[in-house]
């Protein structure tokens, strides 16, 4: 008799989690409180969770659809920033993988992270590459003289730490161990000059290379010096794109 007391007070309780929880889903089972935008959904569970599978895209795309994410409301109403932003990149994703980065349940307090981290890898390809069309350029001295993409120096996991092949132009080795500064008068990239170390004057280059290049004025070293042990495979070519003293 006490056992079969004891099963029916169990099967009780349990009914009554079962029913609280339909009843007061947001109480019983939500992972926190939602975000401000939707405040209103509260005790609405099923607004953007399907049973037995949890929260789907295609519940998120039915009120903000993807070509208005950023630009207007799920109303139609046009978003006023008060900064110029650049277009959403939302337009440009794969697929329409919202839970890949948002959550809109804040979690506990002590893990608390509304957002997942963003991977570039879910933009398309043709996009990828283009950092411009999301970030803005920078414009420290550093960068904007520069032409060439991000993706020479950046990886699109993290901005830093940023790499840069010089081996690729000229090797520096422990003669050439030199800041940049030191070539690149005024940190402009696109031009360079082996004139800033004492050694390398014009008038002592002309000199050691008259009988090779008469009065050519010499200021494309790396057109025939790939690297400091003299002629290279680069040899008459002028760097890499045959124009004298400048790079892309």
């Amino acid at each position: 008799m006490k056992g079969r007391w004891l099963w029916f007070v169990i099967s009780a309780n349990l009914v009554g989690l079962v029913a609280l929880a339909f009843v007061y889903p947001h109480l019983m089972l939500a992972p926190g409180a939602l975000e401000k935008g939707h405040t209103e959904l509260t005790t609405d569970c099923f607004a953007c969770h399907t049973p037995l599978r949890g929260a789907t895209a295609e519940r998120c795309v039915a009120c903000h659809a993807r070509d208005d994410i950023g630009l207007r409301t799920t109303k139609g109403m046009a978003i006023v920033h008060a900064k110029p932003v650049k277009v959403s990149f939302h337009q440009a994703l794969n697929d329409p993988d919202c839970m890949a980065c948002h959550s809109d349940h804040a979690g506990p307090k002590l893990t608390q992270r509304s957002r997942k981290p963003f991977s570039h890898a879910m933009l398309r390809v043709a996009t990828r590459d283009r950092c411009e069309t999301c970030h803005a350029a920078p414009t420290n001295d550093l960068h904007k003289a520069l032409t060439v993409g991000c993706g020479t120096c950046h990886m699109t996991d993290a901005w830093k730490p940023a790499t840069f092949d010089h081996d690729k132009f000229f090797p520096l080795d422990k003669d050439h161990n030199a800041t940049c500064i030191t070539c690149h008068a005024g940190n402009n990239f696109k031009q360079y000059t082996c004139y800033g170390c004492h050694e390398h004057t014009p008038a002592n280059m002309q000199a050691e290379h008259r009988e090779e290049v008469g009065t050519e004025k010499l200021d494309n070293c790396v057109r025939c010096h790939r690297n400091a042990r003299g002629e290279g495979e680069g040899s008459g070519e002028g760097g890499r794109d045959g124009k004298r003293g400048e790079r892309d």
